[in-house]
């Protein structure tokens, strides 16, 4: 019976011995066909999404699209991201490259970039909203808001109000204390050396450009209301149009680590840099992080067709001029010739081939955004980007040439 026995269980044996090997070596394959395929990552990695539509995209945008293509994949970006917004619809969204070079993380529509300058038109669109809840009004005095706000001219310190500090109509010399901005010098701080600036003009009359003053509508919606300033950017803008990837602030990489790093071009490449908290500190002008699909919604919210619009009296405010911009050529070059350049509040308004366009451009280093949109048109476009190169400064004025054109 023992012999029996033995026989039963001997084939049963080589079976296991069999199967196991078997499923160890696939599961051995699997796992690194699996590594290879998220360690490398083409360089002309491009990604396209549409909404489901009956009909296809209009020529002009296909156009574009093939523009787009052309110049990312011959142009060493690290990554990118683009989105087009057209007829009350987002239409098309890109994405390309890597989130730091060489990392083998692809840019999705929830990689957060960091804005920049492009900020300023939620500070604009923030204020005027608090206005609309009688929380602040454009008009109120600074020094009344801001108590101790003190400036060298006392004229100018009675005068200032909160929209000459978003129209950059402050009267001060152009990007007064970037320089301690740059140092990581905290805004209060830098608020109180004000009055060491020099003044150009009384507040209203001449357009200049400015980080801190602009950035004061922080502290004081903050005293209006009680409430942080990133906070009133969620309550008021970001969760009302579903831009959950959205921040005011730096970001925790622990916990959000899809985030585009920045780059610097050198001799052997790109240098990847790290995440740096530069311009954190004047959040209103400089502080927003979000990615592509945020800043579709945002695009449908600013042209009144998403489904949590903007008030109308909100977006009148935003595309309305306060104040002409003389700005020097280089700054727009890539547009056609035009005269009509002007600022509103947190944003550019520029008069272009016979139709208004809203827009701003941004910068920090390693990063670039760019967004601008035609109310007549209903029509839009951003543009992201974590390494240098000149397509951002072409692509705005390059996708209204061709959707004038047609």
């Amino acid at each position: 019976m023992g012999r029996n026995m033995s026989k039963k269980l001997k084939f049963p044996f080589y079976m296991l011995i069999f199967f196991t090997s078997a499923a160890l070596l696939i599961l051995f394959t699997k796992g690194t066909r699996q590594t290879k395929e998220r360690s490398v990552i083409p360089e002309d990695h491009f990604t396209e999404k549409e909404t489901e539509k009956t009909t296809p995209l209009p020529p002009e945008i296909n156009q574009f699209i093939e523009f787009m293509e052309s110049e990312l994949n011959g142009s060493q970006t690290v990554g990118a991201a683009y989105t087009i917004v057209r007829g009350g619809e987002v239409i098309h969204t890109g994405t390309y490259g890597e989130r730091a070079w060489q990392s083998g993380d692809p840019v999705d529509e929830h990689t957060l970039f960091r804005l920049a300058s492009v900020s300023k038109g939620f500070a604009g669109t923030l204020a005027c909203i608090l206005e609309m809840d009688g929380a602040i009004s454009l008009d109120d005095k600074v020094k009344e808001r801001y108590p101790g706000f003190r400036l060298k001219d006392s004229v100018s310190t009675a005068n200032m109000t909160i929209r000459h500090l978003l129209s950059h109509t402050s009267g001060l010399v152009p990007y007064a204390f970037d320089n301690l901005v740059e140092a990581e010098i905290e805004l209060p701080e830098i608020i109180e050396r004000l009055h060491e600036v020099d003044i150009s003009a009384p507040p209203g009359e001449l357009y200049g450009y400015q980080n801190v003053m602009f950035s004061m509508l922080d502290p004081i919606v903050r005293r209006a209301t009680g409430i942080p300033y990133q906070v009133l950017l969620e309550e008021k803008i970001f969760n009302p149009l579903g831009m959950d990837d959205a921040s005011a602030g730096p970001v925790d990489l622990n916990t959000t680590p899809n985030m585009a790093y920045p780059h610097i071009r050198t001799s052997r490449g790109f240098l990847t840099l790290d995440p740096h908290d530069g311009y954190y500190n004047v959040l209103p002008a400089a502080g927003v992080n979000a990615s592509i699909d945020d800043m579709g919604k945002w695009l449908l919210a600013l042209l009144g067709t998403g489904s949590d619009q903007l008030p109308d009296t909100v977006r009148a405010l935003l595309s309305t001029p306060v104040i002409y911009t003389p700005l020097k050529a280089r700054y727009t070059r890539q547009w056609k010739p035009f005269k009509e350049r002007y600022y509103s509040l947190g944003w550019r308004v520029y008069h272009y081939r016979d139709r208004w366009i809203i827009y701003h451009g941004g910068y920090i280093r390693g990063y670039r955004a760019e967004i601008g949109f035609c109310p007549e048109e209903q029509a839009g476009i951003v543009f992201l980007q974590n390494s240098p190169n000149g397509l951002a400064s072409k692509c705005v004025p390059t996708f209204f040439d061709l959707l004038f054109e047609n």
